[in-house]
């Protein structure tokens, strides 16, 4: 299944569109069953709308379902204490209960964050590295992540 993506006048995202494993709950909808990279507004576990165009091509439309899960995407800088290393991003988050891919070709890590994740404790982290480590970016946030301290 596709997700049809509007670049930026910067030309980001660098797709015009992202390819997502799912698992089909019927002949229009789906479970996402992988994180994205590109796509924003949709997380892992969300539920999708479907429609099939004319060459055969299954296109998402719309999530129906939210899994209650976030998508961050992290870039962590080359000249940053990280080197880039997206491992080493993983390696960081994975202890707060978050799961995620690396994205070697446009140098990206893409977050699962669960809710049952130590939600303030990734957004700390988050911040305290966005100087020096990473820039970050929220694809698809809860309410619940919302609600957490501001500051």
């Amino acid at each position: 299944m596709l997700f049809e993506l509007q670049q930026d006048d910067d030309g980001w995202p660098p797709v015009g569109s992202e390819g997502m494993w799912a698992i089909p709950l019927g002949p229009d909808r789906a479970r996402l069953d992988n994180i994205p990279f590109f796509v924003r507004g949709v997380a892992s576990g969300d539920v999708v709308h479907l429609e099939t165009d004319a060459e055969g091509v299954v296109w998402a439309k719309e999530v129906v379902e939210f899994s209650g899960n976030c998508t961050i995407r992290v870039i962590p800088y080359r000249d940053g204490d990280l080197e880039g290393d997206l491992g080493a991003v993983l390696d960081l988050f994975a202890p707060l209960g978050v799961e995620g891919e690396g994205l070697e070709q446009f140098g990206l890590v893409a977050l699962n964050v669960p809710p049952t994740a130590d939600l303030a404790g990734v957004r700390r982290l988050l911040r305290e590295g966005q100087d020096s480590r990473w820039d970050y970016e929220e694809g698809c946030i809860t309410d619940d992540w919302c609600a957490l301290d501001p500051a």
